[in-house]
């Protein structure tokens, strides 16, 4: 007979989580309880992550152009270089429609350009300008300040190997 679960909710979190499991508890609802921990994890880590603070603290002092919506758009285009609306729609969550609008934003902004498709001269393809290379560059920076503020408590070590766990996971886990 197995040990009844005891569940807590972490303050922190909202999570219900379980805080003890059973020695006598197979390996595999150890994995999942596991996997559920993780799941939501990132729940909370995807509510918080769209919050406006957050993005109103990197965004602060960037334009008008460059807020929560326009920096997905941004940072995709400078992750995978020049490409049409209608490729860069899967890329940020959003349909062509969407994309376009954030884009003409940027444009205005002179963050971003439209360019004729050599492969196909109907479409256009949106481009990364220096100033909107140079606005990706600044709010990485802040990002990666941001992250690493939050993590300074950690122990030595820990904040490497977490890095390392996500990029993992990110590269073979569920959403790669």
């Amino acid at each position: 007979m197995r040990a009844p679960r005891t569940l807590r909710r972490d303050c922190s979190t909202g999570c219900v989580r379980s805080a003890r499991y059973s020695s006598g508890m197979e390996s595999s609802h150890t994995e999942n309880a596991v996997g559920q921990e993780i799941a939501d994890a990132l729940g909370v880590l995807l509510r918080r992550t769209t919050r406006t603070r957050l993005h109103q603290k990197l965004t602060e002092g960037m334009g008008e152009a460059v807020d929560e919506l326009t920096y997905p758009v941004l940072s995709a285009l400078a992750r995978i270089g020049p490409c049409s609306a209608a490729e860069l729609a899967p890329e940020v969550g959003l349909d062509r429609s969407g994309v376009t609008r954030r884009a003409s934003r940027l444009q205005d902004a002179g963050l971003v350009r439209r360019e004729p498709d050599p492969a196909d001269q109907r479409a256009q393809l949106l481009v990364l300008t220096e100033p909107g290379l140079r606005a990706v560059a600044e709010l990485r920076e802040r990002l990666a300040a941001h992250i690493m503020a939050s993590l300074s408590a950690w122990p030595p070590g820990e904040a490497e190997a977490f890095a390392r766990g996500l990029h993992r996971f990110t590269q073979e886990g569920p959403f790669a």
